[in-house]
């Protein structure tokens, strides 16, 4: 089927964040399928409070991305169905004004440039994430082989130490438990 034809609705997302971790992005958006590696230039990695405000899910400053000459920020392009379209935008929590969406250029490993979705945090205080929020973001680096220098720059991110319950990060650690079942 052509593209724009029912059936052949793609998109590319381009995530940074906790959507590195396949098993995450799975929770709300099941048609999610690899695409590539892929680096943004001239922005960098930050994290923050929506208006001053910590994420209820994580208990901490979640990412965003800022514009910033002579940085980059390493991620993964998925392909997705544009019927998750509503759900990632709710995940990134688009409706309540935390993230709006974006679009960007990013270059893959292979050389390719792709146009991607991606989201920004608009108004937002700097803060450091849960030590949890962290760990999912390290985990999906380590999961897609992002480069090793990168994944030591996301090792090095200070937490604010947080030790109570996340429910987002029982779910996820389920998913990975019951795929670990299931590729027995």
């Amino acid at each position: 089927m052509e593209p724009g034809g029912k059936g052949g609705c793609w998109f590319l997302y381009y995530a940074y964040g906790s959507n590195l971790l396949r098993e995450r992005l799975l929770l709300r958006n099941p048609s999610a399928a690899l695409c590539a590696l892929a680096r943004l230039q001239d922005f960098k990695l930050e994290f923050g409070h929506h208006q001053g405000r910590t994420s209820s899910v994580w208990h901490g400053g979640t990412a965003t991305i800022v514009q910033s000459p002579g940085d980059e920020v390493w991620g993964i392009v998925w392909k997705m169905n544009t019927s998750n379209l509503s759900s990632l935008d709710k995940q990134e929590g688009v409706e309540d004004g935390i993230y709006v969406p974006i679009e960007v250029n990013v270059h893959t490993q292979a050389g390719k440039v792709l146009t991607c979705r991606s989201y920004q945090m608009k108004d937002y205080v700097s803060g450091p994430p849960s030590p949890q929020y962290k760990k999912v973001i390290c985990m999906g680096a380590k999961q897609n082989g992002l480069p090793t220098d990168y994944q030591e720059k996301l090792e090095a991110i200070e937490t604010n130490n947080y030790a109570g319950p996340v429910p987002i990060m029982e779910e996820i650690e389920a998913a990975i438990k019951a795929e670990k079942i299931n590729s027995a």
